[in-house]
């Protein structure tokens, strides 16, 4: 596809435990899902139609305008062969493109490699939440990782470089009788340097955004703000993450999960329009994932662990619409006796992002070739 204006951007949110995709985007008139869902459903006249069978979920009305204006790709029955229930295993899986062994490399790690191979910017990556999710992780690639963008400058008031050194030597002595010295430790150290120099660069971030928007009080708002607030002060970072958790609903889903759909739609929304107020959304795409779909049949009080999910890709250059195949369902085709199938590997929307997004080699990326959908507007 044909560059954009400015280099590309790419946000990934992540929906922590199995986002419900059956209560997502509802069959609202295929009778299979509400003899499979007696007491977790959607009536039909409460869902928001798409088309004649699908509708989305009533608490994602601001992501349903999106999607009428045709910024919306909804990718349906995205997963793997052999779906794994678990949630360690199957986001590991997600997070490294690793279904038959244990990874150590992430994929957005490599593609970070490959963004900046000379690592000349520690903030081509940049994590909003607690830890590092697996899929940034790769030895010697630099990521910043923040909790609280207003508070992550705080430690750029160690001013002086020699100061800094000796606090990186004092932290290394105290890891070297457990650890030992040598690359680990020097590693060790060239971390803090970078996060130093990223927190630098990251701390006046704030001081430099205004916005009329006025984001929701909860923790998806908070983090799709702070991506805005860092894409907006020009530091050349291409791929933002965060994590939106609270999805595993074994129990309680009715009057959870709207609450969950509600703050996600309405913070991506925010987020859309704070980036059409600055004129700088024509270079950022979103991909929403989770790391499995749940069971066809709920077990009358929310759904259990299953397969065959949905993701979003967002964007003003996003070609809106329906993209693979809703799983089938009739009962004999059920994953298992139990599940949605998959009808999409999700290594093959993560190449189309890659390739027809970032203008990225895929193959060494997601570990193999996978058929792509095509979801971007030329």
């Amino acid at each position: 596809m044909e560059s954009t204006a400015k280099a590309p951007v790419l946000v990934v949110v992540q929906l922590t435990g199995g986002n419900d995709f059956m209560n997502t985007i509802i069959p609202y008139t295929n009778p299979v899902y509400y003899d499979s869902r007696r007491k977790v459903f959607i009536p039909e006249n409460e869902t928001l139609p798409l088309n004649d069978t699908l509708g989305f979920h009533p608490s994602l009305g601001p992501l349903k305008e999106l999607y009428d204006n045709g910024n919306v790709a909804i990718v349906q029955g995205i997963g793997y062969p052999n779906s794994s229930r678990s949630h360690f295993r199957g986001m590991d899986i997600w997070h490294t493109c690793e279904p038959d062994k244990i990874g150590n490399e992430g994929w957005l790690g490599r593609t970070i490699r490959d963004l900046d191979p000379e690592k000349g910017n520690v903030l081509t990556g940049v994590n909003f939440g607690r830890g590092l999710p697996r899929a940034l992780t790769l030895t010697g690639i630099p990521i910043a990782s923040v909790g609280d963008l207003d508070n992550y400058g705080v430690m750029a008031s160690i001013s002086e470089e020699r100061s800094r050194s000796d606090l990186l030597d004092s932290f290394k002595q105290m890891y070297a009788s457990s650890i030992g010295t040598g690359p680990v430790m020097d590693y060790l150290k060239q971390t803090g340097l970078d996060v130093l120099k990223g927190a630098d660069q990251l701390k006046d971030a704030p001081t430099k955004y205004s916005s009329k928007i006025e984001y929701s009080e909860n923790p998806i708002a908070k983090s799709l703000k702070d991506i805005v607030r860092v894409h907006l002060a020009n530091l050349g970072t291409r791929i933002f993450y965060t994590t939106h958790g609270g999805y595993d609903t074994h129990s309680n889903e009715m009057p959870t999960h709207p609450g969950l759909l509600s703050d996600l739609s309405g913070a991506i929304m925010d987020f859309f329009q704070d980036l059409w107020d600055h004129n700088a959304s024509e270079e950022v795409v979103m991909l929403v994932f989770t790391e499995f779909g749940r069971r066809m049949q709920d077990n009358g009080s929310g759904t259990d662990h299953g397969s065959g999910g949905g993701a979003f890709i967002i964007g003003d250059r996003v070609k809106g619409g329906l993209y693979a195949e809703y799983p089938p369902m009739e009962r004999a085709r059920w994953e298992g006796g139990e599940d949605l199938r998959h009808t999409i590997d999700f290594r093959g929307v993560y190449s189309t992002i890659l390739e027809q997004w970032l203008g990225l080699e895929t193959t060494h990326i997601v570990n193999g070739t996978f058929e792509q959908i095509h979801p971007f507007a030329a």
